[in-house]
């Protein structure tokens, strides 16, 4: 078989195979919001957790927001 046969049989058995995807449901979406939102948190927390593993933590409380200010 030549290529071109091989490229057009292989189309052939990808539309025969081929699935429909369901349509958009609202339930679809907060099934997303939800993983978006895990997703975040999760990452927040890795990264919180290096901060402190690597010994210092990023607290804004500790930080002076006007150097400038605080040095007159």
């Amino acid at each position: 078989m030549s290529i071109l046969e091989i490229a057009l049989a292989s189309q052939i058995w990808a539309r025969r195979h081929e699935k429909r995807q369901p349509e958009f449901t609202e339930s679809d979406g907060w099934k997303i919001l939800l993983r978006v939102a895990f997703s975040f948190v999760a990452f927040t927390l890795l990264i919180a957790g290096l901060n402190v593993a690597a010994g210092r933590p990023q607290i804004l409380a500790q930080q002076s927001s006007a150097p400038v200010a605080a040095s007159r």
